[in-house]
């Protein structure tokens, strides 16, 4: 099976009430444990590469290894996306370069300019059969190259959305409900604590995603910033030398909540990194006297292997799916 759009997968996972995973790559290890994961439990998947990681792996590198998981994994459907693509010029690089599907981010764009800049990508993008993304509304937090303070995040507003989507002709939608990009994703003020003390983020506006589903009936909505943070990564990383206090992520069950409605497809970076360094933290303490990356990296990929099979089943539903 070659690389395919998101086109039939968001059908499929908008009438069945789930989401598909996309989760950012920039190495062999993270596309290996992702889609290994990914075949065993038969489910779907857009392996998605930021700028930054265009710039850390080089864009032919990166498409390689994604072309590899397709051969090693013919029976999955795999999408290859950008994720947040800053411009014009970098999304069509990588509709010219191997993509099936593009990311034109100008939601911190006056809404007329970002309804133009999304046009131009998608009109671009359609010419060579590529599907678009496009995003109204603002997340917070820091994700690679995208910077936003708290104060300058905005929820979508749904009175925008059909006009917007009718002037663009995006293929999905990211909209903003509350989640953050990130590992440190909210503050210890915004949150309040449960009974055993854990840190717990304020609900998601699942009121503007039930409004925006209302005036975009059958249209995928997509949602950015929705790691979980696991706790026993961050502890992992906490007690092998790291100082990651108070990272909080997005509860698991919102975003399967959100699965079930009209988000098909849910973005999940930072747990994979957490996975990777907690395991490497946690193996150099264990043994101080090896060098070989092999020895480190294989606990690494094992662990975001079944990280990843956790999410397909318990959070986005979508394994079997495929």
């Amino acid at each position: 099976m070659a690389l395919v759009t998101s086109t039939e997968m968001f059908k499929k996972a908008y009438d069945g009430g789930y989401a598909i995973g996309a989760f950012n790559v920039n190495n062999m290890e993270i596309v290996q444990g992702i889609t290994e994961a990914c075949r065993e439990e038969k489910a779907p998947v857009i392996l998605q590469v930021s700028k930054g990681a265009r710039a850390y792996a080089n864009h032919t590198y990166l498409v390689k290894l994604v072309e590899a998981a397709v051969i090693e994994c013919p029976e999955i459907p795999i999408v290859l996306h950008l994720d947040h693509g800053p411009d014009f010029e970098t999304c069509k690089s990588c509709i010219d370069g191997g993509f099936t599907s593009v990311m034109i981010d100008a939601s911190s764009k006056p809404f007329a300019e970002n309804i133009e800049i999304t046009k131009k990508v998608v009109e671009y993008a359609h010419d060579h059969g590529v599907v678009v993304e496009a995003e109204l509304g603002t997340l917070a937090g820091i994700e690679d190259d995208v910077k936003v303070a708290a104060h300058a995040a905005s929820y979508t507003r749904p009175e925008e959305v059909e006009e917007f989507v009718s002037k663009t002709g995006c293929d999905s939608l990211a909209i903003a409900i509350g989640t953050s990009h990130g590992a440190y994703k909210f503050t210890a003020a915004q949150c309040t604590r449960n009974e055993k003390g854990i840190l717990v983020p304020p609900p998601l506006r699942f009121d503007v995603l039930e409004e925006v589903s209302r005036r975009l009936p059958g249209f995928p909505i997509v949602l950015h910033g929705s790691s979980s943070v696991p706790q026993n990564y961050v502890k992992m990383i906490n007690d092998n030398g790291g100082k990651m206090p108070d990272a909080v992520g997005i509860p698991e069950e919102q975003l399967r909540h959100a699965a079930e409605l009209s988000v098909c497809k849910i973005n999940i970076d930072s747990d994979l990194r957490l996975a990777m360094t907690g395991t490497v933290r946690q193996f150099f303490n264990e043994h101080p006297d090896k060098f070989d990356p092999r020895e480190y990296l294989k606990p690494a990929r094992a662990n975001i292997k079944e990280l990843v099979r956790h999410k397909l089943v318990d959070v986005l539903g979508c394994a079997g799916k495929a």
